[in-house]
């Protein structure tokens, strides 16, 4: 993919089971992340993204991988105009990150012994806006969703 990525990796004390879980169920999703889905996890399946109040479906989000316990991947979702009200985002920029080519979100889960070790991996174009985006929220999603696991309580909002 000629682009430029965002590479992410911590060791949790959990499950790749509960983990999964953690990824793709959206009371969980919802705690830590303030995001919910609407999915079968299957390739190729529909991924209905819901956040802030808005709710974003479109054919080309989808899931990319499926394998539980190992490894998830799907496309981000779209930028629409409901979505940008609902968090905050001027439409100066949603409609520049809308023109951008639809990125990608990789998972990797691998067991190690009682931690797991995940690997987010999120794919962007070479000159992308969403890029910067990302790349200052996944820290904080990443260390909530560590917290979660680990304590049963995700982090407090800022």
């Amino acid at each position: 993919m000629d682009g430029t990525t965002f590479l992410y990796t911590t060791y949790i004390r959990t499950t790749p089971e509960r983990l999964w879980q953690a990824l793709t169920e959206p009371a969980l999703t919802d705690r830590y992340w303030g995001v919910s889905f609407e999915s079968d996890w299957a390739k190729g399946s529909p991924l209905v993204w819901k956040q802030g109040g808005a709710t974003m479906a479109h054919p080309e989000q989808v899931v990319l991988v499926g394998d539980p316990f190992r490894r998830l991947s799907y496309t981000w979702h779209t930028f629409t105009e409901e979505w940008a009200r609902a968090v905050g985002i001027g439409e100066e920029v949603r409609t520049r990150i809308a023109a951008e080519r639809r990125s990608a979100v990789a998972f990797d889960i691998e067991p190690e012994g009682e931690i797991v070790k995940l690997t987010v991996t999120h794919e962007f174009d070479a000159e992308s806006i969403l890029h910067g985006m990302c790349s200052q929220g996944w820290p904080p999603i990443l260390s909530s969703l560590k917290t979660l696991l680990e304590t049963g309580e995700p982090l407090p909002t800022t």
